[in-house]
């Protein structure tokens, strides 16, 4: 069942090659065209929508970076308030004081630090002042409960002490409560670089995201970087904390060093990154564009999937359809083509379908009428041709019989024996009746057996009954038609070359019919002959044979332009043994003798 399915199918795909072949190009084409109008639709879409994005995101970035700066701006200021304050001076570089005293001091400082507090933006940071002794004066202890020594010991502290003219801003990671940003700076004597204090402006890390938190999406991401490259706030809590200094790094190649108010975009990673400076916080300000993100809101994969599967399967019914219709009159035209006969010209071409079948089957059918012609031509002069050589071969072999038959004759007169001379005569006249017709004329075996008794009478009345002659014809080989005297000439070479030195003998006629073949046998047990190379070569049964005699060989020939190839004589023979002639015959029956003698 498999293989003759799979016969099947290899018999349709060679039957429709040609469909098949324009069909998978097109095919081909149409997927590599849908491919690349898709990506540069995706591509385009994702550009343009990215620079769309970009440009609102730089704008968001400067306006989340002007709410920086009136952050930035409202921590100078409560910082210079503190620097200026004399009260917050006075109390914290007093090393000793009474509990009075203290207590005096303690009032005013509180009450100046929260007069500063009240202008700080957001409202919910916290201000802490510390002297480098033991006073601190929290003004939400809540906000940051931490005390005095361990507010010292901060790394922040002691980045303060090692640049006191700046204000420096640090993260600090808290167990169990939310991360703090932390502004500071040192408080030092104006006539030297003494510190008496520090002041800390602690703000949530929450509370600074709200500066940028309704301008973020899932597509894009806001950080803040200091120069440390450590992120101090961020939109993405994953990235909050780390450092960052591969970003930094590629933020100051951008920025070219620049400290003024600069801003850079740059793609890293599948990012896009809009990085602007903020001088009063010195720090980075970084907007990160996802690109892939956009790309998967933009374009909707899956719908477009879906669409160019739509438009190739559209596109590819079309497509065989269209290309069906084309290559269809070509296809019929090969099968036609491919069922002609090679022996029948005579059939045309359908000269139907589009302009180049036409024209194709135009062209065929003008050659099949010159190649029918042309076969016409050289089949009428091979059948001349070989109406002259048959009569030129009948003119070798008639005189060759006359010659040995008027021989017979001739001795019989001499003897005195009228009677049988004149049997003979007659038997004579009976082959000649049928030797003088036209060669090509064939006939039954039954007559040419009775032909064959005649001959045979001729020759037993020269050499008497010493050589006998048995017949054997199957009675279904009756009515097959061969060329007349055909056996003559076989029968002839064994009277008169067979038994020259036997005296007596017999000769066998054999015809019968074997693998659609008429097979007829000349058998002799006389003296037979030795191959030569001087005779005629045939190879029968891989047996070099020969023929003997001139009439033996023509009808080997005449054999040959009858009816050709396989057909003609073979000849075995063994010295002393007997010579054994075979006539391969088609089975031919009165058909045959219309169609030659038209």
């Amino acid at each position: 069942m498999m293989s003759e399915l799979k016969e099947t199918l290899q018999g349709w795909i060679e039957r429709n090659s040609l469909f098949l072949k324009v069909f998978l190009v097109t095919l081909v084409s149409v997927i590599l065209v849908a491919a690349a109008i898709s990506y540069s639709t995706i591509r385009l879409s994702t550009t343009y929508f990215l620079d769309s994005f970009s440009l609102t995101n730089s704008r968001i970035t400067s306006e989340v970076k002007h709410r920086f700066e009136n952050f930035t701006t409202a921590v100078v200021t409560a910082v210079r308030e503190v620097e200026n304050s004399g009260t917050i001076k006075r109390v914290l570089s007093m090393e000793e004081m009474d509990s009075l005293l203290m207590a005096g001091a303690y009032f005013d400082v509180a009450t100046e630090v929260e007069r500063i507090y009240s202008h700080i933006q957001p409202e919910n940071a916290n201000l802490m002042v510390a002297g480098v002794g033991s006073q601190l004066y929290n003004m939400n202890y809540s906000y940051w409960p931490i005390t005095h020594e361990a507010l010292l010991d901060l790394e922040i502290t002691e980045t303060l002490s090692a640049e006191p003219d700046k204000i420096h801003y640090k993260i600090i990671n808290r167990d169990n409560n939310a991360p703090l940003v932390v502004a500071g700076k040192a408080l030092t004597e104006r006539l030297g670089d003494a510190i008496y204090g520090f002041v800390y402006i602690p703000i949530r890390e929450q509370e600074l995201k709200r500066f940028y938190q309704g301008y973020t999406t899932a597509e894009n991401s806001v950080l803040l970087l200091d120069q440390s490259g450590q992120v101090i706030s961020s939109s993405n809590e994953r990235w909050l904390g780390e450092a960052q200094p591969a970003l930094l790094a590629e933020i100051n190649q951008g920025l070219s060093g620049e400290t003024g108010n600069a801003s850079v975009t740059f793609e890293r990673n599948n990012y896009i990154y809009i990085a602007e400076y903020i001088p009063g916080f010195n720090m980075y300000l970084v907007n990160v564009i996802d690109q892939q993100a956009i790309s998967d809101h933009v374009i909707n994969t899956d719908t477009l999937f879906w669409i160019i599967l739509a438009i190739i399967g559209l596109s590819s019914g079309m497509s065989w359809l269209i290309t069906r219709r084309i290559t269809r009159s070509l296809t019929r035209l090969v099968r036609q083509i491919s069922k002609l006969n090679r022996h029948n010209f005579s059939k045309r071409l359908k000269e139907e379908g589009g302009y180049e079948s036409r024209e194709i089957a135009r062209a065929f059918n003008y050659t099949l009428d010159e190649l029918d012609h042309y076969v016409k031509v050289v089949v009428d002069s091979q059948k001349r041709q070989r109406d002259a050589e048959l009569r030129a071969l009948q003119h070798q072999i008639n005189p060759h019989f006359l010659y040995n038959t008027l021989a017979t004759v001739k001795f019989m007169v001499a003897k005195g024996e009228g009677e049988r001379a004149i049997d003979t005569i007659h038997a004579l006249i009976s082959l000649l009746q049928s030797s003088l017709t036209d060669v090509g004329e064939t006939v039954p075996v039954k007559q040419e057996l009775e032909h064959m008794k005649y001959y045979v009478r001729i020759n037993q009345a020269r050499y008497g009954d010493r050589i006998k002659v048995n017949y054997f014809v199957a009675p279904d080989c009756y009515d097959y038609r061969l060329p007349k005297l055909v056996l003559q000439p076989f029968i002839e070479n064994a009277f008169f070359h067979g038994f020259n030195e036997k005296k007596t003998g017999f000769i066998q006629i054999l015809i019968h019919q074997e693998n659609e073949q008429l097979i007829c046998e000349v058998i002799d047990d006389g003296d037979g002959m030795t191959i030569t190379k001087e005779h005629f070569p045939y190879v029968v049964k891989q047996k070099r044979q020969m023929f003997s005699g001139i009439g033996m060989r023509n009808v080997h020939e005449r054999i040959q332009l009858l009816y050709g190839d396989p057909y003609g004589v073979s000849v075995e023979s063994e010295k002393g043994a007997g010579t054994k002639v075979t006539v391969t015959l088609p089975l031919v029956k009165a058909i045959r003798e219309e169609e030659t003698e038209e």
